[in-house]
């Protein structure tokens, strides 16, 4: 299938985005499938808001040559009615929501062995804010009952070279809970790579669900499987086999629904066999120091560390920092904006001495869910929780290891 497939055109749109956006840069994928730019500085992680310039971007497919006043979104399975980006903008309520925004595959260059495709460290994550219409606005007047039961599978315009479709669903009652579809990003009209005219939003969710150039909206009872869309084409390539989390060598199984959409509470319970990515783990990045050039210090002087820690749809209570690369910990403080579904800012204050330390960040969320110290290795799998590590996984999905996202920072007196 056409997923298989290196693909050529890649090369060109990261040499446009790389003109347009000045503070990302190309991220590594030997297979030539994926349009991948990432935050280039750490820096990044120390401020609230992502400018679009340094926002990460991640696609499989081509980006369309979207026109906004052509462009429709089409409601589908017993919903009814087409919209166009001005009949959206006139017609509905006007939101606009922070989300940190998280590729699935954050983290993935971390795993040893490498897993395959793109990777990325720490820098497949930014927050930005998105305008855009509520999805519960639009769909509300045609909704029965079994909001609980239903899902919402969104399908994105994006062109493949073969017959996949790029096709995401979510529980029905997520989407009229608080999803959009966005038609800004930052106040500013979506760029082309990050959805132009329209992409959907699902706060505190891995961005495989925000499904991009979205042009269908479809009423389900189950999540997407194969031959559930009304086209001609594969329908569940992204739903029942990418972006799932499992060992080497194993075929997930597909499923039509599931119990819990937390990722973690997945894994933990084992039920499905192999999580689906969706609501995000919890999550946190050192800002500064950044580690590119030395901190200087006088005695009598503190130097901050600033970072950002997130959880998906839970929020984060406690961040430590370590100075000592984790053998000691001690709390920082939660500032700044706060959002469901988006990032908060810590900082600590840090008696530096002269030499070279390594700074390390671990968050707990509010179900006291902490990120673990490290990946596992290939065979530990699901008992890799019990030894405070991250389970490898062949897609490399979900990771949140703490050791593989600290920074090297030499202190130096004036």
């Amino acid at each position: 299938m056409a997923t298989d497939q290196s693909r050529a055109s890649r090369h060109d749109e990261i040499e446009a985005i790389l003109e347009r956006k000045g503070g990302v840069r190309e991220t590594r994928d030997e297979e030539d499938k994926y349009t991948v730019v990432g935050a280039a500085s750490r820096r990044t992680y120390a401020n609230w808001l992502t400018p679009v310039e340094e926002h990460f971007v991640c696609h499989r497919n081509d980006i369309p040559d979207a026109e906004a006043d052509s462009w429709t979104v089409s409601l589908a399975g017993g919903l009814e009615g087409e919209y166009t980006l001005a009949e959206l903008k006139d017609e509905f309520p006007t939101v606009a929501v922070a989300h940190t925004m998280e590729c699935a595959g954050n983290g993935r260059g971390q795993h040893r062995p490498e897993t395959g495709s793109v990777q990325w460290g720490y820098e497949a994550a930014g927050t930005a804010v998105w305008t855009g219409t509520p999805i519960r606005s639009v769909v509300r007047d045609q909704l029965d009952s079994a909001v609980d039961d239903a899902w919402l599978t969104a399908v994105g315009g994006d062109p493949s070279d073969g017959e996949d479709v790029f096709a995401r669903s979510i529980p029905l009652s997520k989407a009229v809970d608080d999803c959009i579809l966005a038609y800004e990003m930052n106040g500013q009209p979506l760029p082309p790579e990050h959805g132009f005219p329209v992409r959907v939003i699902v706060p505190g969710w891995y961005g495989v669900n925000s499904v991009k150039w979205v042009d269908e909206l479809r009423l389900m009872d189950t999540m997407v499987v194969e031959n559930s869309l009304d086209r001609p084409g594969e329908h569940a390539y992204w739903q029942q086999e990418a972006y799932r989390l499992h060992p080497a060598d194993v075929e997930p199984e597909s499923n039509e629904t599931v119990e819990t959409v937390d990722t973690w509470d997945q894994f933990e319970a084992g039920e499905p066999e192999h999580p689906y990515t969706f609501d995000q783990t919890v999550m946190s990045v050192i800002g500064a120091p950044d580690g590119e050039s030395p901190v200087f210090v006088s005695d009598d002087e503190t130097v901050e560390i600033t970072g950002v820690a997130w959880a998906g749809d839970d929020d984060v209570t406690q961040v430590e920092v370590s100075t000592d690369g984790g053998d000691t910990w001690d709390a920082a403080e939660l500032f700044g904006p706060d959002y469901a579904g988006a990032w908060r800012l810590f900082r600590y204050d840090w008696e530096a001495t002269p030499g070279t330390h390594v700074l390390a960040s671990r968050a707990t969320d509010e179900r006291g869910r902490r990120q673990p110290m490290r990946i596992s290795n290939p065979d530990a799998w699901r008992d890799a929780l019990e030894d405070d590590e991250f389970p490898w996984n062949e897609g490399g999905y979900a990771a949140n290891a703490v050791e593989p996202n600290a920074v090297e920072v030499d202190v130096e007196s004036p």
